[in-house]
């Protein structure tokens, strides 16, 4: 059940679900930020964004603060599906 599960959804990745799971906690991060705490490339970290981006789950956006920044933000979207997936995760582990 948990092999279909992490296979049926943009969120059975490791990295995706770490990325939703710190924007469900704060809404919104820049892309820097998202960068230092994943410990992850840019390259690898726009990756991951853009597949989540296409389910709309998050929106990337250009802000100009001091100076230019990537901005990605939680969508409702993105935030039920991600409490769903760990509601679903948490029954699996209640199970073994």
């Amino acid at each position: 059940m948990l092999n279909e599960l992490a296979r049926k959804s943009v969120l059975g990745n490791p990295i995706r679900l770490g990325i939703m799971i710190y924007l469900l906690t704060r809404e919104r991060a820049f892309f820097k930020e998202l960068q230092d705490v994943l410990s992850i490339t840019p390259g690898n970290l726009d990756s991951h964004l853009k597949a989540l981006e296409k389910e709309k789950f998050v929106e990337i956006k250009k802000v100009i603060a001091d100076r230019p920044r990537t901005l990605v933000v939680i969508t409702w979207k993105g935030a039920e599906e991600t409490k769903r997936y760990l509601k679903l995760l948490k029954e699996i582990l209640n199970g073994v």
